[in-house]
């Protein structure tokens, strides 16, 4: 339960920074590098080590999955946007799961911009770019298309595109990580206040 809270946690994490991205124009610099770095950990000891091994980094995100899934919370407590991001990443991966030409090709793409961090940072406008890229060519296609809404003078600009792409297709990568140590949908319905329970434990520690 541990791993699936981590990683549902990060799903979370990754939906509330699409959401500060589209409504204020701007988020955590250290936030969008932890994410973006979660994108080419290719073959990492542990779940934790994804988001640099350090619980503290998920701090939000399981604080997130306390408010969103807990039972003290009230209703206006409970963000449905953010809600709608998280169950529509999970769909996506699942769909992504069924395509293993898509997945070979997602492989490649994201070691291809790991090669780019020999000349550039992670967040750079570039490496940022590259991700974006990433989801429009091959998760996008997928269907079920994310709706994101905020503001729309932010929307339109291309940077902040950019940014929410991206940090969608981290949310992507924790869907995939949740799903390999498994979870799934029902996992949010049956299991919730064991994650709640399991989420408030590992935030006592940090």
């Amino acid at each position: 339960m541990k791993d699936q809270t981590l990683t549902f946690a990060a799903i979370c994490l990754a939906a509330n920074q699409v959401q500060k991205v589209s409504h204020q124009g701007r988020m955590n610099e250290e936030d969008l590098a932890l994410l973006l770095n979660s994108l080419i950990q290719m073959s990492p000891e542990n779940t934790l080590a994804v988001y640099g091994g350090d619980l503290a980094n998920l701090k939000q995100g399981l604080a997130l999955l306390v408010e969103q899934l807990g039972d003290t919370q009230t209703k206006a407590e409970k963000d449905p946007e953010l809600t709608r991001y998280v169950l529509s990443l999970i769909n996506l991966e699942r769909r992504l799961a069924k395509q293993p030409k898509q997945l070979a090709l997602l492989a490649e793409r994201l070691e291809a911009s790991n090669r780019q961090l020999e000349h550039y940072s992670i967040t750079s406008e570039t490496l940022v770019a590259s991700f974006a890229s990433i989801y429009s060519d091959l998760i996008s296609p997928l269907g079920a298309r994310i709706q994101v809404t905020g503001e729309p003078s932010i929307l339109k600009q291309n940077i902040n595109q950019h940014k929410i792409r991206s940090l969608l297709l981290a949310g992507i990568r924790a869907a995939v990580l949740w799903r390999q140590v498994g979870g799934k949908r029902r996992t949010i319905l049956f299991s919730r206040k064991k994650m709640v329970a399991t989420a408030e434990q590992l935030l006592n520690q940090i």
